[in-house]
């Protein structure tokens, strides 16, 4: 079933690509950046699952683009900081627009 939702099977792809991006992170900021990171890319994960399977969904669809805008925050800091390349960030900052897309997309034909 969660399948059948495009946005489940492109954040699926997302939250690999998040997750093996920031555990390169340096140690330093690997409980810290790293962690918040991961946790909110997987907030987003159970958050599309949950809309997925709620028929008033709003608030959830709100949250989740809450979420996509402090990934795309979190990413900007980290481009700042070196941690991740100039590529990187042009990709994972394509991955976050097209999923809140996705989301607004959703949330109108709600």
């Amino acid at each position: 079933m969660k399948e059948d939702f495009p946005i489940f099977v492109k954040w699926f792809d997302t939250t690999d690509w998040i997750l093996d991006t920031v555990e390169k992170f340096p140690k330093s900021v690997r409980f810290t950046i790293s962690g918040r990171m991961a946790n909110m890319t997987l907030d987003v994960m159970e958050g599309i699952i949950e809309a997925i399977y709620t028929k008033d969904r709003s608030y959830i669809l709100d949250r989740l683009n809450l979420y996509i805008e402090k990934l795309r925050v979190m990413f900007r800091i980290t481009y700042k900081r070196k941690y991740i390349s100039a590529k990187q960030y042009e990709h994972v900052s394509g991955l976050l627009n097209e999923t809140g897309k996705m989301i607004g997309g959703w949330k109108k034909n709600s």
